[in-house]
């Protein structure tokens, strides 16, 4: 039976490899393949090493609060490889009112801390009055804390955490799809202060029966990645499908035949397989599909995506006046940066720069800036430059530079893409033995591409299974 993985990013690596080993417990005889247009497998997912600093193309870890990603990790043979961020990680910063301000990790730390206005906390405190919207209405992130927290919260801690996890525009933004937790428990329990407390006194209780052991991860656990960067996941996974890859070949259309599909390569190869699950970028799908399934295209186009620019900036520690103490910082909407935020590689993970030096990496662009991916290299640097001397007092000119442009970085799910996902599952389902993989639907993180790859997995070792 031949199933052919269209992708050879993470998503599509983890879906494979999930595949291969559960048809080797079913005993299942199966032709796995996975096509990738580049010549190297790991999509967005690449760790660069220049002159001893690390540069991480896209993300730089995952939590380890989710099972599935640490499990893929262990089944792969790279459990062992596991480095975990550093304590100082924990401290994480947003530039406010023209200075760096720590985010507070606690209700006292948020009721000493100026980053919030007494007016905005009070506001913030009055969320327990705010009653539950029962409407079901796709709401922005941006609406949902307005409504609940106030524009204070919006502009001062939301909206950085919104740029930084997604490089988005919380006007736009849609919350179910984003932060469905948050949704949930605005839902269940009427509020997220009367959520926060409820579920602080249920933990408690866990704590004192026995059930749960109090750690200092927090409840997004610790940001854990390799020695070697996270592109040692991709990697070892590469090494297990080794026969089932290959790269450099760019398919051109997706047709559905009566059992199964046929895939036309730009090379001229044409593919006939059973099942085809398709791990790649919306608007990639959506030319694949256009002329044999132009619903889904017009689905597709849809989903939009965020442009970026990675600056990575090498420094003596002695060209930075402020200790680099913590992860980073992002900033404020109204903060009058030209860059989302800074992380401070060598201090979240060891051996991210060489001895006596320190690396940053700015995030430029997202959506709230259509226009990043065409800036020039020079004018990033530029622009990073003026942010670091104002956020870090840094003026002297970095010994190393290395500017990585995206010009589709990130998938953005703007209000109403839950909707459009159960039209794309619908239209998908019409043609059995095509799956949805990757970033664009159900979640952007490293975790939730690992956990949708196994989901679809499964789907696809039953319709195996069934056709046997």
């Amino acid at each position: 039976m031949n199933v052919t993985i269209i992708g050879g990013g993470l998503s599509g690596l983890a879906t494979a490899f999930a595949i291969q080993q559960g048809a080797r417990r079913l005993g299942l005889e199966i032709n796995l393949t996975i096509l990738e247009k580049q010549r190297r497998a790991g999509g967005k997912i690449r760790s660069e090493k220049i002159g001893g600093y690390l540069c991480e193309w896209g993300p730089n870890g995952f939590l380890d609060s989710k099972p599935a990603t640490l499990d893929l990790c262990r089944d792969a043979g790279l459990g062992g490889d596991l480095l975990p961020s550093s304590d100082a990680a924990r401290r994480r910063f947003i530039f406010s009112d023209g200075r760096l301000q720590r985010v507070p990790d606690s209700a006292g730390g948020f009721f000493r801390s100026q980053l919030v206005s007494w007016p905005g906390k009070c506001r913030l405190v009055a969320e327990l009055l705010v009653p539950r919207r029962a409407d079901g209405a796709d709401e922005t992130l941006a609406e949902f804390v307005r409504r609940r927290l106030g524009r204070e919260a919006l502009d001062q801690l939301v909206g950085p955490m919104a740029s930084g996890i997604f490089a988005g525009d919380p006007e736009s933004m849609s919350l179910r799809s984003c932060f469905p937790r948050i949704y949930e428990l605005e839902q269940q329990y009427g509020g997220l202060i009367r959520a926060m407390l409820r579920l602080a006194r249920r933990k408690r209780a866990e704590i004192r029966a026995g059930k749960v052991v109090s750690g200092a991860a927090g409840p997004g656990g610790i940001l854990t990645s390799f020695a070697g960067g996270i592109q040692q996941l991709t990697d070892g996974l590469s090494r297990h499908l080794e026969g089932c890859l290959r790269l450099g070949i760019d398919v051109e259309a997706i047709i559905p035949e009566k059992q199964g599909f046929v895939l036309q390569c730009r090379d001229g190869q044409v593919c006939r397989t059973r099942i085809v699950v398709a791990a790649l970028p919306a608007m990639d799908l959506a030319l694949q599909l256009e002329k044999s399934v132009p619903a889904m295209t017009a689905l597709l186009q849809q989903i939009p995506y965020a442009p970026l620019q990675v600056a990575c900036f090498g420094y003596r520690k002695n060209a930075v006046p402020r200790e680099l103490d913590g992860f980073g910082y992002l900033a404020a909407r109204r903060s009058g940066l030209n860059s989302l935020g800074t992380l401070w590689s060598s201090s979240i993970f060891p051996q991210r720069a060489p001895d006596g030096h320190v690396l940053l990496r700015t995030m430029f662009g997202g959506a709230t800036r259509p226009d990043a991916a065409q800036i020039s290299a020079e004018d990033v640097q530029r622009c990073v430059r003026e942010d670091l001397a104002r956020t870090l007092g840094i003026t002297k000119a970095p010994d190393f530079v290395r500017i990585i442009r995206h010009e589709a970085a990130i998938p953005q799910y703007v209000a109403g893409h839950g909707a459009r996902l159960r039209a794309l599952e619908a239209a998908a389902g019409r043609y059995p033995g095509l799956f949805l993989a990757g970033n664009a639907f159900f979640g952007v993180g490293l975790n939730d591409c690992v956990a949708r790859a196994n989901r679809v997995a499964a789907r696809v070792l039953e319709a195996l299974q069934n056709t046997r």
